[in-house]
């Protein structure tokens, strides 16, 4: 799967991984030694985020229902937790760096297939 910022026209990931379990969501990145440029992971139902066990830092799109950015952390370090969304129905987890908080910014739409 893909995930573009259709809004900017921005490719933020080639290859999206999806965390749609209770277990797979559980895991999320943990046990990772990085998540390389052009990879994500899609976890939904989510509103919320740790990095607690991570070795790397991450940037986060808090999606809506309509896959709207609600909110955007970047560069969310190892052992952190995110603020709480309570708008937000899912998340994606990219390289740090990957969201440029000028170009990805709440309300823009994110497609992800």
């Amino acid at each position: 799967m893909r995930a573009v910022d259709v809004t900017s026209g921005m490719e933020l990931a080639r290859a999206v991984s999806v965390a749609d379990t209770f277990v797979t969501r559980l895991k999320g990145l943990l046990g990772k030694k990085e998540l390389p440029l052009g990879q994500g992971l899609w976890i939904r139902p989510c509103n919320s985020v740790h990095t607690f066990g991570m070795k790397f830092p991450i940037d986060v799109a808090f999606l809506d229902g309509e896959q709207r950015v609600v909110a955007v952390a970047t560069t969310l370090a190892p052992n952190r937790v995110s603020g709480f969304h309570p708008k937000a129905s899912s998340v994606l987890e990219l390289p740090a760096g990957t969201l440029d908080a000028t170009v990805t910014v709440i309300g823009n739409k994110i497609e992800i297939a």
